[in-house]
């Protein structure tokens, strides 16, 4: 049989699913295939289940601290079964509510694997192998990315697992070594430390993150260390094998070869652009191994095609760019004129305690001689909303540029940074100036003081700090 829609999307994660959601909203006839769960990797194996976990293990943290606010609690009783069951719970809750937003929005979704057989027809194999294929004027692809598997000898023992299936374990590991130093292994790492397992982390590189501003990257370093992460710079891995204690990792270390045995190990190097069962080339889409080639109105080089998310080059690997991306492609094809803007694009590591950055760091804008930078830092320990949560770790750096002072970058190192950065985001985005983020009303007291008082640090003027 074949069905006729305006809109056909490829992949239900959340690029596809919310690019279907503004379509119906707009008036077209869409349809959304999905192999897997609605949601994709983010609403299942990534983003939500592991900030079911994070949170877990920020609890257990605090309660093990919680002495200095009178709480006396000895012997504490922790379930790691109950904490993977209220993760299934959560997830359950919104994927069901994702499905709930689609079938009100009347788009139809269709369980299998889908191949663009041209720009107007997707064929479809069901889950129960059953075969259709959709007749539509548009398509957008949205098939995600996947886990990249360096050749490592002994990736295949018994005992080497993903994110993935880390989230999934039914029994916590008594030690655990940790192969990356991406987003996904640090907070893989401080959710596993924060439970009491012994973690290492192995990274090939000098440094973590490249992304994020290296002065906040090495105070957080710092802290994991402090609060017992083993960490291994510039350490790459030779192989893996059995161990006495399970695994066995063979290094190239500072000494040399050096080993390290843990019960399990985590293998976290990053991800790359997954093209599912796409034949680009008959298609005539332009791609290499970064992903898809898109314009800024998310259409790729051939005509009533369109990519989002993770698939599109350059990766972001991102959820709420992919969100985003798929509104913008949705408008489009309705026939709005949008675009997708990636120069204030936030990120936010959820480690304890958390980093978020938006705009450049302080390095990139010296690389890229950007003239008279200023830069203005606060630190928690002197705000007063933190010490009353006992959270006194890190601090907000604004940098600005130009004679005006202009706001081109934001990192917070602390207590709810991933909340705290859209005020940075606004500010790089809307190219405000430091003076007027100094100039804003903050509600006291807050964490947000801290992105008020660094904004002042910029002219030498915080009032909750010494002077420079």
């Amino acid at each position: 049989m074949s069905e006729k829609y305006q809109v056909a999307i490829i992949g239900g994660g959340p690029g596809g699913y919310l690019a279907a959601l503004r379509a119906a909203s707009l008036g077209l006839k869409t349809a959304v295939v999905e192999k897997e769960a609605l949601g994709g990797v983010c609403l299942n194996h990534g983003c939500i289940p592991t900030k079911v976990l994070t949170h877990g293990a920020w609890l257990y943290r605090r309660f093990h601290s919680a002495d200095e606010f009178g709480f006396n609690l000895e012997n504490i009783d922790f379930s790691f079964a109950r904490l993977q069951e209220k993760k299934k719970t959560v997830v359950g809750e919104l994927t069901g509510h994702v499905a709930e937003l689609l079938r009100n929005s009347k788009v139809e979704v269709f369980s299998g694997n889908a191949r663009a057989l041209s720009p107007k027809r997707v064929a479809v194999t069901m889950n129960d192998s059953e075969e259709t294929t959709l007749e539509t004027e548009n398509i957008i692809l949205a098939t995600g990315s996947e886990e990249i598997f360096p050749p490592i000898p002994g990736l295949d023992l018994p005992g080497v697992i993903t994110s993935w299936e880390a989230l999934a374990l039914e029994e916590l590991p008594d030690t655990l070594a940790v192969i990356g130093g991406g987003v996904i292994a640090l907070e893989m790492a401080s959710i596993f430390l924060g439970l009491g397992v012994k973690v290492t982390i192995v990274h090939r590189s000098e440094r973590f993150l490249r992304r994020m501003d290296l002065e906040m990257v090495r105070r957080l370093s710092t802290y994991l260390r402090r609060n017992g992460l083993q960490i291994m710079m510039n350490t790459p891995v030779q192989k893996i094998e059995q161990g006495g204690s399970g695994l066995k990792l063979t290094v190239s270390g500072k000494k040399g070869e050096e080993t390290v045995e843990a019960e399990k190990m985590l293998l976290s190097v990053g991800r790359k652009a997954s093209f599912g069962d796409q034949d680009l080339d008959a298609l005539g889409v332009e791609h290499d191994d970064g992903g898809i080639k898109v314009n800024g109105r998310m259409e790729t080089t051939v005509p009533s095609i369109y990519a989002v998310g993770d698939v599109t080059a350059p990766g972001y690997f991102l959820a709420h760019v992919a969100y985003h991306q798929g509104l913008v492609a949705a408008e489009n094809i309705a026939g709005i004129d949008a675009h997708f803007n990636g120069s204030a694009v936030p990120g936010c590591l959820f480690t304890d305690p958390e980093l978020a950055s938006v705009g450049m760091s302080e390095e990139e804008a010296r690389e890229k001689g950007v003239e008279n930078l200023q830069i203005g830092k606060f630190p928690f320990s002197a705000c007063g909303k933190a010490a009353t949560q006992g959270e006194e770790e890190g601090a907000v750096k604004i940098i600005s540029a130009g004679g005006d002072q202009k706001v081109i970058g934001v990192h917070i190192l602390g207590p709810h940074a991933s909340d705290l950065i859209q005020e940075g985001t606004l500010a790089v985005a809307k190219e405000a100036r430091a003076s007027e983020l100094a100039e804003l009303i903050h509600p006291h007291p807050t964490l947000s003081e801290s992105v008020w008082e660094a904004a002042m640090a910029i002219n030498k003027t915080p009032l909750h700090f010494g002077r420079r």
